[in-house]
C-alpha cells in the first residue's frame, strides 16, 4: 500500500448488510457479472467483520480494521494507524497519524468524499453526523436511503458528480456505502410484496439490482488514474436462521462477509 497511496486514486464500497454465502452464490451463477469480473479468480474471499452492525463495522474500518480473512493469522493490514506493539502492521502496511484512515489521507492530500446510504450517514443528527463528518465532502439524500427502489442509481449519479468536480490533479478517496441490500428490499424481487416482507431471495434480487449499475462507479473512480478499489461488505443479516431475524447479533450469517480488493485500470468502462 505504501506504493499505492500517493500514485493511485482510491475506492471503498461496503454493501451493507450483504450475506456473504448469497454473495458467493450469484458471483458461482454467473448473476452478479460487473462485480464478479473484478473479483479475484472470480470469486469472494470469505471474511468475518470487525462488528455487526454498520456503525460499529465503519468505526473499525476507518481506524483501519478491513474485515479479516477466516483463516489463522496474524494477517497484515493494508492501513494501520501508528501504534506501538501492533501484530497487523507489516513493511506493507500504510501507516497513518492520525485518529482515523479518511484523516490520515487527507493529510496525504486527497480529498474524501463521502456518499452515504444507511441512517448512520443521513446527518439528520448527532449520531448520523459522526462518521460523514470525517470528510472533507460528504453526501446523502432520501434517494439514497434504505426506502428508495433507486437508491443505488441515485447514489452513482452523485458519485459522479463529485468525481468530475475534481480538479485532474487532486488525489481521491471515495467512499459509497450502498444502502440497497439493508431491509427493506422486497421491492427489488418482481412479484415480492411488502406484505411478504424481506427474504434471502429479495436480499439477492438486491445485489443483482447492485451489479446492474456498479459499472458506472468503477467507470468513473478509475476515470482520472488508476485506483485501488475494496469492495466488501459491513455486516450480513439473518432471514430466520435458528429464529433470528435481522442484524447485531452474533450469528455466523452476520459475522461472515464477502470481501475482494483489486485495481481498477485508469479511465476503465462498463
Amino acid at each position: 500500500m505504501n506504493r499505492i497511496v500517493g500514485s493511485h486514486d482510491l475506492l471503498l464500497v461496503t454493501l451493507d448488510t450483504l450475506r456473504h454465502d448469497v454473495a458467493r452464490e450469484l458471483a458461482a451463477e454467473g448473476a452478479i457479472p460487473n462485480l464478479a469480473r473484478h473479483l479475484p479468480g472470480g470469486r469472494w474471499e470469505e471474511r468475518h467483520s470487525p462488528g455487526s452492525f454498520t456503525y460499529a463495522s465503519h468505526q473499525a474500518f476507518f481506524a483501519g480494521f478491513l474485515p479479516t480473512p477466516v483463516t489463522p493469522g496474524p494477517h497484515p493490514r493494508l492501513f494501520a494507524a501508528r501504534f506501538e506493539g501492533s501484530e497487523t502492521t507489516a513493511p506493507g502496511t500504510w501507516v497513518f497519524d492520525a485518529p482515523d484512515l479518511v484523516t490520515g489521507l487527507a493529510r496525504a492530500e486527497y480529498h474524501t468524499v463521502c456518499v452515504g446510504g444507511v441512517g448512520f450517514f443521513n446527518k439528520r443528527g448527532a449520531l448520523g453526523s459522526v462518521l460523514p463528518g470525517l470528510f472533507a465532502e460528504s453526501h446523502w439524500e432520501p434517494e439514497f436511503s434504505v426506502a428508495s427502489p433507486t437508491s443505488f442509481e441515485a447514489q452513482v449519479a452523485r458519485a459522479e458528480e463529485a468525481v468530475a468536480a475534481l480538479p485532474p490533479g487532486k488525489r481521491l478517496f471515495l467512499f459509497v456505502n450502498v444502502s440497497a441490500l439493508h431491509q427493506p428490499n422486497w421491492f427489488h424481487l418482481p412479484g415480492a410484496t411488502a406484505g411478504a416482507g424481506d427474504s434471502r431471495a429479495t436480499h439477492a434480487a438486491a445485489l443483482r439490482y447492485v451489479d446492474r449499475h456498479i459499472g458506472r462507479l468503477f467507470a468513473a473512480a478509475s476515470s482520472r488514474r488508476p485506483c485501488f478499489t475494496i469492495v466488501c461488505s459491513d455486516h450480513g443479516t439473518a432471514y430466520g436462521e435458528d429464529g433470528h431475524t435481522g442484524h447485531r447479533i452474533g450469528h455466523e450469517v452476520v459475522w461472515t462477509v464477502p470481501y475482494a480488493h483489486f485495481t481498477l485500470d485508469a479511465c476503465e468502462t462498463r
